[in-house]
């Protein structure tokens, strides 16, 4: 994206990957939720599909690109089912050359029609944000039989090449064009190295490595996809789940929670050396965990309600008390990186980024100072309170009777949490203790994975727990998840329904940047109106991954920027 790649043109495997790695052995893993979709590409399956088609860390197993993310770098992409490409500066237009060898599992070629077809399908009915990264290909050319160049509108998104270029291919011949947009348990035809082997929905999805996988042997794929068989089950909750992997039916698992992390392994497998933990360092922004607003919601609309209500999480209190102290607190969307404005005043770039929108960072945020309120720990610091009943007063709020109320309308401020495991429960519980002590009525209702989801997708909730993923690239992916065009788009993943002209221009100005200063000035920028913005309760995170493992199963000492991913790990009893 930018600057120069940092593997030359003889690179014989990604850093993170070990070619020497024993192939062979079944990777068990286990996820908390449900699946009733194998196309993830769709509205219908975008927050329901099977895990493992097509995603960094359970890896492209079905569905592959014309070129391949390096995790070990920001933003840069090398060939794969493509075996070159071409650029001009400009970036108004690109051109894949298709490796002679690529073919789908059925034995059939990847050619320059499946390409097209795949754009066009998702162009016509992908779910946001794909849709509207392939609608911006004006024409196709095929300068030659394996060649396809794609025309945009212009090169003002500099960033549209990169995501066309990843793209998923499906294979036309086998692809209903006319019922692409449903959900559906029909395995698709990929070019990946593993074809589904069983699909139990709701339940379990297994995938079977393919023996004629054609690009086993590329530098880009050295020392990936080293099992015969990859199983992920599905858990209804979290306690099931880690039950699970105790037991050894999950072969390795992601702890979220400091608790469970810190008194989770009085099992005999542990005490015995057979499990043990692994701690991950990240080369990444920290992703932006928080509760979200639904901004939709009328009680929620006013962004100082909002900025009150953010306050009055106790994040000194519920890290001692219930996190042992290992988080450290989240303040914006990408901290710890020199994206972040946390205690960076804004350089004239930005100012000037920001000039046509006066009131959309507050002065704090701007002059770098800006942290989130911080309490004494006592669960009930009267200071913190009182500087947030003042805004709540600026609202239009009041106390009476032990309850906050509209004054305009003696209407009280009431909302529900709404949760998906025990721990999301015990965190909302702890908030709304803090809530209630300035009279703000909260309910917390945890529901199945299925009706979780159902409600996200409808915007059913006032506040619901999300996680923003930080990146060292963040681009066109903010459109689907900030820009005013996706708030009320059905899919999206713009949860809080922001709606503000200052955050769809300066999107614009990060996919615009060609150089390195302007990217970074226009993300500092994006994230001092996010946080002014006051979208969600930010919460905290660490700088670290922390996995459970049974030795059985390991993955390279080098790991991605990105943390774990399990397309580069094997097992050692195929040794």
């Amino acid at each position: 994206m930018h600057g120069e790649p940092a593997l030359g043109p003889d690179f014989s495997h990604f850093p993170y990957a070990n070619p020497d790695a024993p192939k062979g052995g079944v990777l068990k893993l286990g996820v908390q939720g449900t699946f009733d979709s194998l196309n993830s590409f769709i509205v219908q399956g975008g927050w329901t599909s099977a895990r493992g088609m097509k995603e960094r860390e359970f890896g492209s197993n079905v569905i592959e690109s014309l070129m391949t993310r390096s995790n070990g770098e920001a933003f840069t992409l090398y060939a794969h089912l493509a075996e070159s490409v071409r650029m001009p500066d400009s970036r108004d237009w690109i051109e894949f050359t298709l490796d002679p060898r690529a073919k789908f599992s059925d034995g059939s070629p990847v050619t320059v029609e499946d390409v097209a077809f795949s754009l066009d399908i998702i162009r016509d009915k992908g779910r946001p944000p794909y849709r509207n990264w392939y609608a911006k290909i004006v024409s196709k050319d095929y300068p030659a039989e394996r060649t396809i160049r794609l025309n945009f509108e212009n090169g003002e998104n500099r960033e549209l090449p990169l995501l066309v270029a990843m793209a998923p291919i499906f294979s036309k011949a086998h692809t209903d064009a006319e019922t692409f947009d449903k959900s559906t348990l029909t395995p698709p035809i990929g070019s990946g190295p593993y074809v589904f082997a069983e699909i139990d929905p709701g339940k379990r999805v297994v995938y079977r490595k393919n023996p004629d996988y054609w690009a086993k042997d590329l530098p880009v794929k050295r020392g990936f996809d080293n099992f015969d068989e990859i199983r992920i089950d599905y858990f209804r909750d979290e306690t099931t789940l880690q039950e699970a992997f105790k037991k050894g039916l999950v072969d390795v698992l992601q702890f979220n929670d400091p608790v469970r992390w810190m008194t989770g392994f009085d099992f005999p497998a542990f005490q015995d050396g057979k499990v043990v933990k692994d701690e991950i360092t990240l080369g990444t922004p920290a992703n932006m965990r928080g509760i979200a607003f639904n901004t939709r919601r009328p009680q929620l609309a006013d962004r100082k309600v909002r900025q009150a209500l953010s306050m009055l999480f106790d994040f000194e209190w519920v890290n001692k008390n219930i996190y042992f102290d290992l988080y450290s607190r989240t303040s914006g969307y990408w901290d710890g990186s020199e994206l972040s404005s946390i205690g960076v005043a804004a350089d004239a770039r930005e100012k000037a980024l920001l000039a046509p929108f006066p009131d959309a960072v507050d002065p704090a945020v701007m002059d770098g100072s800006w942290r989130p309120a911080q309490a004494d720990g006592s669960g009930r610091d009267r200071k913190v309170m009182g500087a947030a009943l003042a805004l709540l007063k600026d609202a239009g709020y009041a106390v009476k009777d032990r309850k906050l109320v509209k004054e305009a309308t003696g209407e009280a401020l009431a909302f529900e949490i709404l949760t998906k495991n025990e721990d999301e429960e015990k965190l909302a519980l702890a908030y709304k203790r803090s809530l209630a002590l300035l009279g703000i009525e909260v309910s917390v209702r945890t529901v199945d994975p299925a009706q979780f989801e159902d409600r996200r997708i409808k915007r059913d909730f006032d506040m619901v727990f999300n996680v923003w993923v930080a990146s060292l690239s963040p681009g066109s992916e903010q459109y689907g998840r900030w820009g005013s065009a996706s708030a009320d788009a059905e899919g999206s993943f713009n949860i809080v329904g922001a709606k503000d002209p200052a955050i769809d221009a300066l999107i614009d100005a990060i996919v615009a940047a060609r150089s390195k200063e302007d990217f970074v000035s226009a993300v500092r920028a994006f994230d001092r109106v996010l946080i002014s913005g006051a979208y969600a309760v930010p919460l905290f995170h660490t700088g670290s991954e922390w996995l459970g493992r049974w030795t059985r199963v390991a993955g390279p000492q080098t790991a991605p920027l990105y943390g774990h991913q399990y397309d580069t790990w094997w097992s050692e009893e195929a040794r």
